[in-house]
């Protein structure tokens, strides 16, 4: 039987390649590149200096090569951050337009680079293929529906670039943060927050009850508060910027009762 299948548009793929491939990302983003494979693929984020977002991936082995899952809309800023930290490392980076990123609920039966959602196994499995699955009808409204059930951000959509400090985005949670493999960009400031417990705000999932949400709305407590916002919502779940301090107050959106999910 194959899998109910739906095509991510908002995804793209960059190839890695090179000698050096796994050392130059090993020192850039947020995980341990040493461990990807071919069958286990790593979520991790390229941050500022700061600590703050700037681009989150999954990567995934391809022979000796990495393929970058990634947002398309942002891609050319990554190549060129990228290309800024590579210097004469052999490295070589490939945007590879004929390659789509494909989701399903159970794993892909097609040719590709199939990997189970490191970030979460109730999301399934992806597929980043050059061929279109036999399978095409797994609707885009389910998988979101998925998505903001299990409090999963999607890139730029839920998190803001050089705003959200990496640990914010509840990267831990979603197995995108190594404190064990050493250094990498903004790690300095990562490990002092996780260390020293200051996490004040961060992504989480949360539902409407009787109403429906939208994108920008703010989170008020009963005395008017401001105890977040709403980012991608589905009208129902929704994920939402949140102050923690607020977790056990009743909470609205213009009106519309909302409890954390």
């Amino acid at each position: 039987m194959t899998a109910a299948m739906l095509k991510l548009e908002n995804r793209a793929v960059l190839r890695l390649s090179g000698s050096e491939t796994k050392t130059f990302l090993q020192g850039l983003v947020t995980n341990d590149v040493m461990k990807v494979t071919a069958d286990a693929a790593l979520y991790a984020g390229l941050l500022t200096p700061q600590g703050k977002f700037l681009f989150d991936m999954m990567i995934v082995a391809d022979g000796d090569d990495l393929l970058l899952d990634i947002e398309a809309e942002r891609k050319p800023d990554l190549m060129r951050r990228l290309m800024m930290y590579k210097l004469r490392a052999d490295v070589t980076i490939a945007d590879e337009t004929d390659l789509s990123v494909w989701v399903s609920f159970a794993k892909p039966s097609c040719g590709g680079v199939a990997y189970q959602d490191p970030r979460h196994e109730e999301l399934g499995w992806r597929l980043i293929t050059s061929k279109t699955p036999d399978d095409t009808t797994l609707s885009a409204a389910k998988y979101e529906a998925k998505r903001l059930t299990l409090g999963v951000p999607d890139g730029g959509r839920d998190m803001e670039v050089e705003k959200y400090f990496w640990l914010e985005t509840d990267a831990e949670r979603l197995n995108g943060v190594s404190f064990t493999k050493g250094c990498f960009v903004g790690q300095e400031l990562t490990a002092r927050m996780k260390h020293r417990t200051t996490l004040k705000k961060k992504l989480v999932a949360v539902k409407a009850e009787g109403g429906s949400l939208t994108p920008g709305q703010t989170l008020l407590t009963p005395d008017g508060k401001n105890a977040g916002e709403i980012r991608t919502t589905d009208g129902t779940h929704a994920i939402a910027y949140f102050r923690l301090e607020f977790g056990d107050t009743s909470l609205n959106a213009d009106g519309v009762p909302v409890h954390l999910a």
